[in-house]
C-alpha cells in the first residue's frame, strides 16, 4: 500500500514540473473526498456485433472487473492523491467481499460500505463491438443504501472538501447526501447518470453536474441545450464518448476535444473525467483546468479494458 506521505512529498518535490507541464495547481495539501454511490462487478462481453432484439450473437471473448460509477470515482480520485470514504452497500456473498478487498487495496477506507443480506452485490453485464457498448446494470444491493447510512458518517462531512454523487442508488439517498453536505457548506459534485429527470432542489445545490450530451434532455428537460448551459454556466458540462466536453463559462462556450482514436476502450469515463475534474477543484483550479484535467484522467483510462484498471495514479502525471 503507497503511504499517503509518500504521495505528498511527491507533490512537493514536483510541484513546479506540474505546473509547467500542465498549467494546473497541485498543492501539497490531500484533499478529503466522500463518495456515495454504487459498486459492481462488471462482466463485459466483446461480440463481432451489438445483437438486436431476438438476435443471438458469439462473444468473441468475457472479462469480469470490479465496477459501479461509486467505486469507480472513489478508485480514481484515491489514485490521484485524495483521501476517500466510500459509502455504499455490497451483498453477503463472495462479489462484495472482492469489491471490498479492492477497495482497501485502492487505499479507500470501506468503513461505512454496508452489507446487506437481503440483495446480491450489484452487477452490470456490457457487450461490446467496434467501440459500441451496450450495458445493462442490476442495482441489487446498491439500492438498499439508505439514509441511515448516510447519517452515520455524518461526522466525516463535517471535514471533507468534497463530496461525489451519481444515479445508481436512490433517489433518497442522493437527496438526502445533498441536503447533509450543503448543510456543512461543502462542495457537492454529481455525475447524473443513470439520467432520470432531476429535482431543482439537486440542481440548485450541487456545485457542478456532469451529463452525458445524448441525456440531456432526460436531466434537464426540453430546453435548448444552449440555453440549459447559459442558465447554469461553470456548473453544468456536457460529455461524449469522444471524450469531448462542453460547457458555458458566463461569457463564451468553451470546448474541450480529444483525439477519438484514443478512445478505444469507453467503459467508465464519465467516472475518470469525473475523478479528475473533482481533484483539481479540491486544488483549487480553475474551471477550464478542472476540465482540462478531467479529459486527461477519461483519455487515460480509455486505453485499458474495465472502469478501473486504466484509472492513472498522482505519479503518471510526473515524467
Amino acid at each position: 500500500m503507497v503511504a499517503i506521505s509518500l504521495i505528498i512529498n511527491l507533490l512537493k518535490t514536483n510541484n513546479t514540473k506540474l505546473n509547467r507541464q500542465n498549467t494546473m495547481n497541485f498543492s501539497s495539501e490531500q484533499p478529503k473526498i466522500i463518495v456515495v454511490g454504487s459498486s459492481s462487478i462488471d462482466l463485459v462481453l466483446e461480440t463481432e456485433k451489438i445483437p438486436s432484439a431476438n438476435e443471438t450473437v458469439l462473444a468473441t471473448s468475457s472479462d469480469s472487473y470490479f465496477g459501479g460509477k461509486g467505486a469507480n470515482q472513489a478508485v480514481g480520485t484515491a489514485r490521484l492523491g485524495a483521501s476517500v470514504y466510500f459509502i455504499g452497500c455490497v451483498g453477503m456473498d463472495p462479489l462484495g467481499q472482492q469489491i471490498m478487498r479492492n477497495l482497501v487495496s485502492e487505499n479507500v477506507n470501506v468503513g461505512f460500505v454496508y452489507e446487506t443480506d437481503l440483495e446480491a452485490t450489484g452487477t452490470a453485464y456490457v457487450t461490446t463491438s467496434d467501440g459500441d457498448t451496450v450495458i445493462v446494470v442490476v442495482p441489487a444491493a446498491n439500492k438498499c443504501l439508505d439514509i441511515d447510512h448516510i447519517e452515520a458518517a455524518d461526522k466525516y462531512f463535517h471535514t471533507t472538501d468534497l463530496v461525489l454523487i451519481q444515479l445508481e442508488i436512490p433517489m433518497k439517498a442522493v437527496e438526502y447526501t445533498v441536503r447533509k453536505a450543503k448543510k456543512y457548506g461543502k462542495k457537492v459534485g454529481l455525475y447524473a447518470a443513470p439520467a432520470v429527470h432531476l429535482s431543482q432542489e439537486i440542481i440548485d445545490n450541487v456545485d457542478f453536474i456532469i451529463v452525458k450530451s445524448s441525456e440531456l434532455h432526460i436531466v434537464f428537460g426540453d430546453d435548448e441545450r444552449e440555453d440549459i448551459l447559459k442558465k447554469y454556466f461553470n456548473k453544468v458540462f456536457l460529455r461524449d464518448d469522444t471524450n469531448s466536453t462542453i460547457y458555458f463559462d458566463g461569457t463564451e462556450m468553451k470546448y474541450f476535444r480529444n483525439d477519438k482514436d484514443k478512445t478505444s476502450y469507453k467503459m467508465g469515463m464519465g467516472d475518470a473525467f469525473t475523478s479528475g475534474f473533482a481533484i483539481a477543484l479540491c486544488h483549487n483550479n480553475a474551471i477550464d483546468e478542472c476540465v482540462k484535467f478531467g479529459n486527461e484522467v477519461s483519455a487515460r483510462i480509455s486505453e485499458k479494458k474495465g472502469s478501473q484498471t486504466g484509472l492513472p495514479r498522482v505519479s503518471d502525471f510526473f515524467s
